[in-house]
């Protein structure tokens, strides 16, 4: 499969989504796992440097929010969650523990996992903290909007200070999707 070469995200996910069916992979969104499989992502978020490690009851937490899943029979080959946090008696969800099998990560399902997480959540306050180039564009392909911290709210940010989300804008960029966007001006 090709690597994206325009910004066409649409034909992309469902080149992804043949890809899927093709492979006998299913992509599901769940509410719960089997103790073991959190461990499983509990584990491996520690030993890659590339996740933040997250604790089986943190991600006991997460799965509350909704969890997209890529597997093939009871191998998990992929996984994004969502983060619920709250400011100013709002829900922000946070797109988190991105991750993709390497032997299958040139197939867009990277890709794939956040445009369904994405699309879960366009009626809610959506962000996405990321440091790789990479998942900066598929953001942008995805409709989601770079703000910087001196466009966020005082209030936003303090937040993030408090969740320990503030970041080095050097390394990180924090994308909003659009109904984040068009009313972050209540947060403040």
């Amino acid at each position: 499969m090709d690597t994206i070469l325009s910004t066409d995200a649409i034909s992309v996910v469902k080149k992804a989504e043949m890809y899927c069916s093709r492979e006998g992979i299913d992509i599901d969104l769940v509410y719960k796992l089997p103790e073991r499989e959190l461990e499983i992502i509990s584990e491996r978020s520690k030993e890659l440097p590339t996740l933040y490690f997250v604790s089986v009851d943190l991600l006991r937490r997460r799965l509350k929010n909704g969890c997209f899943l890529l597997r093939r029979g009871d191998e998990i080959l992929g996984h994004i969650f969502a983060h619920e946090h709250h400011v100013k008696g709002r829900s922000v969800y946070e797109r988190a523990c991105l991750w993709v099998n390497r032997d299958y990560r040139n197939y867009n399902l990277g890709l794939l996992l956040m445009s369904r997480m994405t699309e879960l959540f366009t009626e809610s306050f959506l962000i996405s903290i990321a440091q790789t180039p990479k998942v900066h564009y598929y953001n942008e392909l995805l409709g989601m909007t770079h703000v910087t911290l001196a466009q966020m709210s005082k209030v936003l940010v303090e937040e993030l200070e408090k969740l320990g989300k503030l970041r080095d804008e050097l390394n990180y960029r924090y994308y909003v999707n659009p109904c984040f966007l068009a009313e972050s001006k209540q947060l403040k």
